[in-house]
């Protein structure tokens, strides 16, 4: 399982998720399914302290949010 920051946007605003999954394919895939239209990007560098989670009952899911309002895309 891993965790990844994603930033999520929409039209004139722009929230920070932190998803975790399988892969960092399924973690868009996450994110969009909850945000279906917004435009999604896994925000890079990948931090590698965070980004597996050792946690073996953790489920794929959105674990935390921050919205983030006029932010320039």
């Amino acid at each position: 399982m891993i965790r990844v920051l994603i930033e999520v946007w929409n039209e004139a605003t722009s929230s920070r998720v932190v998803a975790q999954a399988k892969s960092v394919r399924e973690a868009v895939s996450i994110a969009a399914a909850v945000y279906p239209n917004a435009d999604i990007r896994v925000k890079f560098p990948i931090k590698s302290e965070a980004f597996f989670v050792k946690d073996p009952a953790a489920r794929e899911e959105i674990v935390s949010l921050e919205c983030v309002e006029g932010i320039a895309a």
